[in-house]
């Protein structure tokens, strides 16, 4: 009976520790704004191109975020976590841009990164 009163405070200990950890991870997850990411899409000539696609991969789960740019070609990912690398590029009717790289280890809250698509 004594040794089994031990092993459920024993549980019950760990619980509490396990919980107060998520508690505070999640907690400082909250408190970050995150990482902007902003840019506009155009030609070669600076022209903007409505409705071409921006994708954004993260690097570490390959997971996919899309963007359809509108008439002045800005695009915008917003609350991006700090801790991942990023890769950027757009598409236009079969035409494709140079592949971006946004990195963890660049400290800025807000980056900025156009991208320019040879639609010849």
């Amino acid at each position: 009976m004594k040794t089994l009163r031990i092993a459920a405070f024993a549980l019950l200990l760990a619980g509490f520790v396990a919980s107060s950890f998520a508690a505070s991870s999640s907690f400082k997850d909250k408190g970050e704004t995150g990482r902007l990411v902003t840019g506009r899409v155009s030609d070669r000539q600076d022209a903007a191109l409505a409705s071409a696609v921006v994708y954004l991969s993260n690097t570490r789960t390959r997971a996919v975020k899309t963007f359809i740019v509108g008439p002045d070609g800005v695009y915008r990912f917003p609350a991006l976590s700090l801790n991942v690398d990023y890769e950027i590029y757009a598409q236009y009717n079969g035409h494709k841009s140079d592949t971006k790289t946004v990195s963890q280890f660049d400290g800025r809250q807000q980056v900025n990164i156009n991208l320019k698509i040879d639609t010849r």
